[in-house]
């Protein structure tokens, strides 16, 4: 098994990231609300009782990157909603985290995702606005996605991938723990 390094796996992160995306977008996406014309912008990412993105280390890593790209002052208010968003959900990496649902600390109003182009996690790359169920991509479509996501994490970091909520994934690889 050939092991990867950090910067190439983020590489390879990024194309198989814009392959799954240009799937999504060619089969699917057609048939969804376009987000440009939504009533509500932001509201499936900012819905509490609907979000509950895991993600694996190497993609908190790819987020990271995207944010550090971003002004100190949108870092520092990033980081707080993270912190904000484990304390208010009560996320943790211990017990059933798939069973919690939070509001998305990557969303901003009037701006969208922070890290559309650079971070942004496998099961958002699929979600869209459908309106009928039959219209949705193929829950195997993103299963065989995350699977290569998996793998990519395992031949980087040599243990098996850890999928946590999206916030407690990022607060585990941010550079600074503390935020003031």
């Amino acid at each position: 098994m050939k092991l990867l390094s950090e910067t190439r796996a983020l590489e390879k992160l990024q194309a198989l990231n814009s392959d799954f995306a240009a799937r999504i977008r060619t089969n699917y996406e057609h048939r969804a609300k376009d987000c440009a014309t939504c009533d509500t912008p932001g509201a499936c990412c900012l819905d509490a009782h609907f979000v509950n993105v895991h993600i694996t280390r190497l993609e908190a890593v790819a987020i990271r990157h995207a944010v550090a790209r971003l002004s100190e002052d949108k870092q520092e208010r990033i980081f707080r909603r993270v912190e904000d968003t484990i304390a208010t959900y009560k996320l943790s990496s211990k017990g059933k985290t798939f069973s919690k649902t939070y509001a998305c600390p990557l969303f901003e109003k009037g701006t969208g995702c922070l890290v559309h182009h650079d971070g942004k996690p496998s099961p958002c790359i699929a979600h869209a606005c459908y309106e009928n169920r039959e219209d949705l991509p193929p829950d195997e479509l993103l299963a065989e996605h995350e699977a290569q996501v998996e793998k990519l994490n395992e031949l980087t970091y040599r243990t098996p991938a850890e999928w946590l909520s999206l916030p407690i994934a990022i607060k585990r690889v941010q550079k600074r723990r503390r935020v003031p």
